[in-house]
């Protein structure tokens, strides 16, 4: 029941009542974006979501106009593509406020296995073999608050085979305050790309 229907209901009311009362920020957040750096305010990608359908994923921009279209841990000099304020609204997770956009459209729910970008076609992959990619992708997910880009390939489409097989509205209210206290803290906010060992652990929340 809660997967087939009661999880949308509760995503659709949510996103609907914090895109209203987030109304002013969101346009305060647009409008420093455009005023502070060249470019559009939004950074549209390709993502896919459930059964590995593509969609449009919103975010607002974090980094320059010029920054090349690779996936984080590709990158080895990321900082000196951020912008100031994209810095700040990436370490307080505020570029992922649009997304409350795709949730009311369905693309996506508030937990989920992360969207991923061709470019990480090696998660994509896993997913398809253990399942992952047959719910609805999150703005967070289990491999976010267990490590988000700190993680292996593996770690990562492990968790979010997890999270599939666990979910249930207890689970998916854990992860949600488990992802304010990592917002709060300001943990794992960039891949650090030397890290490429597993850090799956026991207790999965």
């Amino acid at each position: 029941m809660y997967r087939r229907f009661l999880k949308r209901f509760f995503d659709l009311l949510l996103a609907i009542f914090l895109f209203i009362i987030l109304l002013l920020p969101l346009v305060i957040i647009a409008l420093i974006v455009k005023l502070t750096s060249k470019g559009p305010i939004l950074f549209i990608q390709e993502r896919y979501g459930r059964n590995s359908r593509p969609f449009k994923l919103y975010k607002f921009r974090s980094m320059t106009d010029s920054a090349p279209q690779i996936a984080n841990s590709k990158f080895t000099d990321i900082q000196n593509y951020i912008t100031p304020f994209g810095m700040f609204i990436r370490k307080t997770s505020l570029d992922e406020l649009p997304q409350l956009w795709n949730i009311i459209k369905g693309d996506m729910s508030f937990i989920g296995p992360r969207p991923l970008a061709k470019t990480d076609e090696k998660v994509l992959s896993l997913r398809k073999q253990n399942g992952a990619d047959q719910v609805l992708p999150g703005i967070s997910g289990l491999a976010q608050i267990n490590g988000r880009n700190n993680i292996s390939d593996e770690d990562k489409a492990t968790y979010d085979a997890i999270y599939v097989l666990k979910m249930s509205l207890h689970f998916d209210c854990v992860l949600i305050l488990k992802t304010v206290f990592h917002v709060l803290k300001r943990e794992n906010i960039f891949r650090d790309s030397t890290d490429k060992t597993s850090a799956l652990k026991k207790d999965e929340v």
